[in-house]
């Protein structure tokens, strides 16, 4: 599978709290969640992303709060995938459980630049910057992993795969 989108790009240490402030963790749906996501590090990410935009950042993101609401504002909002140089383990986790793609390549993290058009192959990792014609390599996700993320998270491929 590959995805295709515009860039976001975002520093080191960006934590649950600025993807999806706690003022609106009484949101009950991923679309609520979505209208605030990022509000409190980039207040205009909400009216400029489009579905498969990508998200680019350094190290440790997704750091702070072990809640899904962050990684589920994320994919709400229609980005595709983030690319960073780390993620926060709960964050890893969370993201995968709600279908959200994620790749750790601190190169790509490092020199893909805001509003670079950026191509990403699920299927072996690589992400290519259309814009500069260079290309990274993150890490391929496993089968298992890629039915999860393909069946929309967890709780899907569970009751997918018991019917």
């Amino acid at each position: 599978m590959e995805v295709r989108g515009h860039v976001f790009k975002y520093g080191e240490n960006v934590d649950t709290d600025v993807i999806i402030p706690a003022r609106y963790l009484n949101a009950t749906t991923g679309e609520e969640l979505a209208k605030h996501c990022m509000e409190d590090i980039d207040k205009d990410f909400v009216n400029k992303v489009h579905k498969g935009d990508i998200i680019v950042a350094r190290k440790n993101f997704g750091c702070g709060s072990s809640r899904e609401h962050a990684p589920l504002a994320i994919k709400s909002s229609g980005v595709s995938v983030v690319i960073a140089d780390t993620f926060a383990r709960i964050f890893y986790r969370n993201a995968i459980n709600i279908g959200l793609p994620i790749i750790e390549s601190p190169q790509a993290a490092a020199e893909i630049n805001e509003g670079d058009d950026v191509k990403v192959d699920f299927d072996t990792g690589i992400i290519t910057d259309i814009t500069t014609g260079k290309t990274y390599k993150g890490q391929a996700f496993p089968e298992f992993m890629q039915n999860i993320i393909n069946a929309g998270g967890l709780i899907n491929y569970v009751n997918n795969k018991n019917k």
